[in-house]
């Protein structure tokens, strides 16, 4: 939209956003003709999504003149960076697709039909940019019997695999594949498989949760069984003892970082509208307890923009807060009236309900504004006050909508209707979302995330390292005279300040990152913002890989203690095994290597006669079985077979194995083979049984470690070594530009190009 005419907006924000900001959104967000160039400008974006939510004014009402002042109005909101609302509202408001939402969840019922409509609308939700979850809980166990057809059923875990390969053939707009959450009640048959069905690799494409109730909670805590129940009858099946089952829990989100929990009871606790339905599941995060068939439109204040400085000091503008506050709610029950939803049910229960999560980012940054460190009582309190403030005005300002436009179509029989109670517009006001991609177009830290880094090394065109120091700490640096660039190099490598001489103690202590802050404080800050929030708090709770799992057990038990609604967390390298060495050893002696010519090198033939093992190795894309043989002279040959998963390894990793298999019969060292295979990463690692495999070409390096161990000794390790410079916070690589994930808000969000598993 070049061509509209800008000068009814008075705010410019081309020249004023940081160029990572520009990056990200030229990539995911501004139109772009048939060969994939932006033909819009980042402010063309903000008037396309500004004039197609205000024009939902009209409907209550609103003459041309006051729709187009809402534009504005909105178009400014957006601007100041202090509200954005969530990435589907900014890709897709005023063009074709007109979805705005970003999480769904879907009902699963026991029946072929309900199974298989379910898939097919994940798909329809997945090509319109969307993530789902399902609550698997009402299908009957696996081998249960199935009285139409005489047989027996295959269980909710067999189910998930359909839903896993139908998201795996679906992309996201040609760029990513969808996310999904799915749960299982604790109190199903088949909970202890659910809980470790991610060990084989098969659901990568699923974030898991199990569904905590009270009376199991009240179980752990006596040391007592609890009963299971078949769901296709309610009638019990046995008994578990609970703290074993919980046990298992907390030590495979120790391993693997699945499952999470939730606290079931307590989201149907807080259910607006119990006369419609219980509250099964949540989006792909964690942070959206809905009904089946319901969506939610999500926005985001900036906290950072909240501060201003006085001659007492730092402080928050509370003015300034409640009147972002009040603009958001509009903007957010306007993008409900406009929304294209992408099945009808879905439709008809979002107007029904007209829920809204509106939440934070910016946090950290303003915690570090106001020269409290995150793992503070002070930040505590403080973050409660902010939070309970958000409620009050979002809710007034909802109360003020129902009084122009009336409340939500659902209000009899929910929660307000009471004698006392007050008529509201939206059945909830507040969420706590994931915001990766939203902080990077805002130069912001994430949701209510400590700071990941203080200072990042990005790869740019031709190898370029450019180092991208936090701006707030750079300024302070300036400011109090530390700042030089081998200071800031040397922050850029460790990621930290803290121990880092030149830093001032208590600028170590503002700055403080998430590696840094006590599993204890992350709970207590998400505990701090669930006390007032309608919906749940996205937080992922931070561990060092040395981490036991008492500690994981300690945190899991305190967020039960104080009341949040659920847990995510992730533990550095899981069940890797670190090696820690230089990497790098110099040969003494020795002259240098005159050059080889193409051509001058040919590998020896095949021999007749090898000898060898086969190694199963899980990976992402399966399980992937690499073969490895040996003649008279050394290792010659190496095969690869994917499992029944296929992916990239059924034609790449053959492709792999047989340059590498050239390589050996050519007098390359195995150890040069395995020291470039090893620490490749794909999008989608897994845990084997020693450790995370980061991908397929990584466990062909791992398999051949241990070919040359069994060679050496007679008998091979099954623990994963990693490389000395593999970073121990990454998820994976990045799909779209091979950088580092980052574990945040129950999500993976690249820092490099902006992608996010939950945009």
């Amino acid at each position: 939209m070049p061509d509209q005419d800008t000068a009814i907006y008075s705010r410019t924000i081309d020249e004023t956003l940081s160029p990572n900001s520009v990056k990200v959104l030229q990539k995911r967000y501004l139109k772009k003709n048939d060969e994939g160039e932006p033909i819009e400008k980042p402010s063309d974006m903000f008037i396309r999504v500004a004039e197609n939510i205000a024009s939902a004014e009209a409907a209550y009402g609103a003459s041309p003149a006051q729709v187009a002042e809402t534009a504005r109005d909105f178009y400014d909101l957006m601007t100041s960076l202090e509200f954005l609302p969530n990435s589907p509202t900014l890709m897709n408001a005023g063009r074709e697709l007109q979805q705005l939402s970003a999480c769904f969840v879907l009902p699963v019922a026991d029946s072929m039909d309900s199974i298989f409509g379910a898939v097919r609308d994940t798909a329809i939700i997945h090509k319109s940019g969307g993530g789902t979850g399902f609550s698997f809980s009402r299908l009957r166990p696996a081998g249960d019997q199935v009285r139409s057809t005489q047989g027996v059923s295959s269980g909710p875990i067999s189910f998930m695999r359909v839903f896993n390969q139908a998201t795996e053939a679906v992309k996201q707009g040609g760029t990513r594949r969808g996310a999904n959450m799915g749960v299982l009640r604790v109190d199903h048959p088949d909970v202890l498989d659910f809980i470790k069905c991610k060990l084989d690799g098969d659901f990568a494409n699923f974030n898991i949760s199990v569904a905590l109730t009270e009376a199991f909670m009240d179980a752990v805590q006596a040391g007592t069984s609890y009963e299971l129940l078949n769901p296709r009858d309610g009638k019990p099946t046995g008994q578990l003892d609970a703290r074993e089952v919980y046990d298992l829990i907390v030590e495979m989100a120790w391993a693997t970082g699945d499952p999470g929990i939730i606290f079931i009871d307590r989201m149907n606790r807080d259910n607006p509208t119990p006369a419609l339905g219980e509250i099964e599941s949540t989006n792909p995060c964690g942070e959206q307890p809905l009904l089946p068939y319901e969506a939610c439109n999500l926005g985001s204040v900036n906290l950072s923009k909240m501060v201003r400085y006085t001659e007492s000091g730092p402080d928050l503008d509370w003015d300034h807060l409640a009147d972002v506050v009040h603009r958001g709610v509009r903007f957010l029950d306007d993008v409900i009236e406009v929304n294209e939803y992408p099945i009808e049910k879905i439709g008809e229960l979002a107007r029904g309900n007209r829920k809204i999560g509106l939440g934070v980012m910016g946090w950290a940054d303003m915690l570090i504004m106001m020269g409290l460190p995150y793992d503070s009582d002070e930040a505590i309190a403080l973050g409660e006050k902010v939070m309970g403030f958000i409620q009050a005005e979002s809710r007034q300002a909802s109360m003020k909508l129902a009084e122009e436009r009336g409340a939500f179509p659902n209000f009899e029989g929910s929660v307000y209707d009471t004698p006392e109670g007050v008529r509201v517009r939206n059945a909830t006001v507040t969420t706590i979302a994931p915001t990766g991609t939203l902080s990077i177009i805002s130069n912001c830290s994430s949701g209510i995330e400590p700071l990941f880094a203080v200072s990042y090394v990005r790869t740019v065109m031709d190898n370029d390292r450019l180092i991208e120091v936090n701006p707030l700490f750079e300024d302070l640096a300036v400011k109090q005279g530390f700042y030089n660039r081998d200071l800031m190099a040397l922050i850029a490598e460790h990621g930290s300040v803290v121990g880092v001489e030149g830093v001032p103690t208590e600028i170590q202590r503002v700055f403080v990152t998430a590696h840094e802050v006590a599993p204890e404080w992350h709970i207590r800050m998400q505990a701090a913002f669930q006390k007032s929030t309608d919906n749940a708090v996205s937080k992922t709770v931070n561990f060092g890989n040395e981490a036991t799992v008492d500690d994981v057990r300690h945190v899991y038990d305190l967020a039960h203690e104080l009341g949040v609604k659920g847990v995510t967390i992730y533990r550095d390298g899981s069940k890797e095994n670190q090696v820690l060495s230089t990497g790098k050893t110099a040969k003494a002696g020795g002259t240098a290597a005159e050059p080889v010519r193409h051509g001058e090198i040919e590998p020896r033939p095949r021999p007749s006669v090898t000898v060898g093992r086969t190694e199963k190795i899980q990976t992402g894309c399966g399980n992937l079985y690499v073969t490895i043989n040996s003649d008279e002279q050394g290792l010659c040959e190496v095969f690869t077979q994917m499992g029944k998963s296929g992916g990239c390894a059924s034609s790449q990793s053959e492709g792999l194995s047989r340059l590498i298999s050239v390589s050996l019969r050519a007098g390359v060292d195995p150890q040069a083979i395995i020291k470039h295979l090893r620490g490749i990463r794909c999008p989608s690692p897994a845990w084997a049984q020693g450790g995370k495999v980061l991908s397929c070409a990584d466990a062909v390096g791992i398999a051949m470690e241990h070919y040359i161990e069994w060679m050496e000794t007679g008998q091979a390790s099954i623990m994963v070594s990693k490389n000395s410079d593999e970073l121990v916070n990454l998820a994976g690589a990045c799909p779209e530009c091979g950088g580092a994930l980052e574990h945040e808000s129950g999500c993976a969000v690249c820092r490099a190009c902006g992608f996010s598993k939950c945009a």
